[in-house]
């Protein structure tokens, strides 16, 4: 079985741009949480070698990869073994844009792990970094979305974001997949639970009918808005009213 691999990427300032949810199952930090904090101050504690971190700190300040073992910390406070690699990502004019790691809870990996992510030599050497390009677009997307609301728009589609931020429906449809794990109509209606969720229990919308609240988050249809609320939440609507 293929472990739990942790994907952080940081700005040229190893600052945490993106976590995915292996980086919140291994250490129970979730993205809100690290955003624009430095992976070290997170993660480091009593028992981390100082030589360890030097190397790494080398490495980085060389722009040069890293490949190692380091003892980081969970937020429950526990330690465990972090097998990492690191490496510099540069655009297409070599300057250095970011940095990405891969780590895996070496407590729960026998011996050496069998995963292509742990060599990036070849991968993650090209300017033309996909996987980059692909955590750029998400972050870049999931910020548009949040920020205007779009989701408030029930006629909202894949296309019309696409066309918002100048891509093409592929690339998007790709980038949602692969980093929200759902379709784009899914990753929409999360938003849009979201946002009923507090409108129901918000006095100021009792004159509204819980379908009168769904219709102001986006949602056309009753039916499915009911089922979409449970799917994301577990209950029905007015169940979570009365709870």
């Amino acid at each position: 079985m293929v472990p739990n691999i942790a994907v952080i990427l940081t700005n040229a300032q190893r600052r945490i741009l993106w976590v995915n949810d292996d980086f919140t199952h291994i250490t129970g930090y979730t993205l809100p949480e690290v955003m624009g904090k430095s992976p070290g101050k997170i993660l480091q504690g009593p028992k981390t070698k100082p030589e360890i971190v030097h190397q790494i700190r080398q490495g980085l300040d060389s722009e040069l990869p890293f490949q190692g073992e380091v003892i980081n910390y969970r937020k429950n406070g526990e330690e465990y073994l972090c097998k990492l690699v690191i490496h510099p990502v540069y655009n297409e004019a070599q300057a250095l844009t970011n940095f990405i790691a891969f780590e895996v809870d070496g407590n729960v990996v026998d011996g050496e792990v069998p995963i292509s992510l742990l060599n990036l030599e070849d991968k993650y050497s090209s300017s033309s970094l996909k996987g980059i390009d692909e955590m750029r677009l998400y972050l870049r997307m999931k910020q548009t979305i949040e920020e205007e609301k779009l989701f408030l728009d029930a006629n909202l589609s894949l296309r019309g974001v696409a066309d918002i931020l100048s891509t093409n429906t592929k690339y998007l449809s790709q980038v949602v997949n692969h980093n929200a794990k759902c379709n784009f109509q899914q990753f929409i209606n999360v938003y849009r639970v979201a946002e009923a969720k507090e409108k129901i229990t918000d006095p100021e919308y009792n004159n509204l009918t819980l379908f009168g609240i769904a219709r102001q988050c986006g949602f056309k249809n009753k039916s499915t808005f009911y089922k979409v609320f449970k799917e994301v939440t577990g209950v029905t609507p007015r169940k979570y009213l009365k709870q």
